[in-house]
């Protein structure tokens, strides 16, 4: 049979195992394009389980687009804390101002005027648009390619992006067909996802046995889900390797904002030194008026770097003659205050802990 029929044919079982096994999300309550577009750009590089109760703060504080759009940015970026990508959150809040002032707050839901918007890529979009407007528009993302490419035993590489359309052009014919049978586009493309999630695993780990597809997996049939799908590595990180100062100066604590483009763009941080420096460096820089205390190392993944951190705490009795290289846009703020309203992302997750525990430990005192 061709790739179409059968997808067509195992669609059936496919949304019916869907039906009565899709997780309890609390995105998936409605079908209300805010929430799915909110709970989808949360979902990029963030877990499930990990999104979860950030998707809830976050509509707390921004239950529609009007109040997101309204928004400083600095509130959403702090919001967002923890969740990474900050690009993501960025991209948010400048799409909420457009849909704000063209659509009337009201998020579009067709694929060719989401796709337009700030950070809405071809996957959200289709996600946004079948499961909102009905769209028979396809959702692909690593689960799906994952899954299709199982289920069709096909060793096309994943990572190129002419596979990518090929197999949206596929699932595009697929939902057209299925809506005009009274299907909903948007079911099956959240069962894709979630077979991928929860039953078509990765690393050649499905869990063949509860699959909704069955008879219909070429791969499984054969014996190849360790080889398929098809996805060539990417490219190493590069490594960087800076020194972190916790700057203390009374009951002050220095930060300083980020240039507004480039990794962590506009989000908050400790003074920071290019390299690793020794205590007797640190000690040199600051002078014998300052107490230099070593802190832990500590190690951060992005997705295309790989930062090598140590630390320092300094404790200085004045601030008037910083050294350049650490003063440069640093300001003193009250710790207790700095982790209210400032976003300093988990990159520095070590030096942030290291603050709470001695501020713990100075209440405790008190």
């Amino acid at each position: 049979m061709s790739d179409q029929e059968r997808l067509i044919r195992a669609s059936f079982p496919l949304l019916s195992w869907y039906r009565e096994n899709r997780r309890d999300l609390p995105w998936r309550k409605d079908r209300d394009a805010y929430r799915i577009w909110i709970s989808e750009i949360m979902l990029q590089q963030t877990r499930v389980d990990a999104a979860t109760s950030y998707y809830l703060r976050f509509l707390e504080h921004f239950p529609t687009v009007g109040a997101l759009a309204a928004a400083p940015e600095v509130e959403v970026l702090k919001c967002w804390e923890g969740l990474g990508y900050y690009s993501r959150a960025r991209n948010l809040k400048k799409a909420a101002e457009i849909v704000a002032d063209r659509y009337g707050g009201v998020l579009p839901r067709t694929w060719e005027e989401l796709r337009a918007l700030p950070g809405i890529g071809d996957y959200t979009a289709g996600a946004i648009a079948s499961i909102a407007g009905d769209e028979p528009v396809p959702a692909v993302d690593g689960n799906v390619l994952r899954v299709i490419s199982r289920v069709l035993g096909s060793r096309e590489d994943i990572a190129k992006p002419a596979a990518k359309r090929k197999l949206g052009d596929l699932l595009t014919e697929v939902l057209r067909e299925l809506k005009g049978r009274g299907e909903s586009p948007g079911d099956f493309n959240q069962a894709l996802m979630e077979t991928g999630a929860l039953v078509c695993l990765p690393n050649g780990g499905p869990l063949c046995a509860g699959c909704p597809f069955g008879a219909y997996c070429i791969a499984r049939e054969k014996g190849l889900t360790g080889e398929i799908p098809v996805k060539t590595s990417p490219k190493k990180r590069k490594t960087g390797e800076i020194t972190v100062l916790l700057l203390e100066y009374g009951d002050k604590i220095a930060i300083r904002k980020r240039k507004q483009d480039g990794l962590l763009a506009s989000l908050y941080e400790f003074p920071n030194l290019a390299g690793k420096r020794t205590w007797e460096e640190i000690a040199k820089l600051f002078g014998p008026d300052a107490a230099v205390e070593k802190l832990p190392d500590a190690r951060h993944i992005f997705s295309h770097v790989e930062w090598e951190m140590c630390g320092y705490l300094v404790r200085l009795s004045d601030i008037s003659g910083l050294p350049e290289e650490a003063a440069d846009g640093v300001f003193f703020v009250e710790w207790e205050r700095a982790r209210e309203k400032y976003p300093i992302p988990s990159a520095f997750l070590v030096y942030k802990n290291e603050l709470e525990r001695r501020c713990t430990e100075k209440n405790v005192e008190k």
